[in-house]
């Protein structure tokens, strides 16, 4: 098991991760706080649980919205019953990352 140190709106959080996953851990954590900064910047939050709440609340958003495009493409797929394999492979990617991204925030609102 290794462990990625990030920092997070000014704030150092020790994320444990499996071994080799260390970049992708911390690109996400980049992710997440270029999004916690997007929303700091615009003045929405009074506060770091606040902006904590909205910034899961947008990352939310954006897992249900590729979710939904996800389900769009498999139905579109069925019917026409033209499967291609780059956009199941893609699915499975989005539905990876959305789990990875849940499981992220999960840690980070622990800490």
């Amino acid at each position: 098991m290794a462990e990625v140190n990030l920092a997070i709106n000014g704030r150092n959080y020790g994320i444990a991760c499996d071994d080799g996953q260390e970049k992708r851990v911390r690109d996400l954590g980049y992710y997440v706080d270029q999004r916690m900064k997007e929303i700091a910047r615009a003045g929405a939050a009074n506060n770091d649980a606040h902006l904590l709440v909205l910034t899961a609340l947008m990352l939310a958003d954006e897992i249900f919205d590729l979710r939904e495009e996800n389900t769009e493409l498999g139905s579109k797929a069925s019917e026409t019953d033209e499967i291609r394999e780059d956009d199941i492979l893609m699915s499975r990617a989005i539905d990876n990352l959305a789990e990875r991204i849940d499981l992220i925030a999960g840690r980070i609102g622990k800490a």
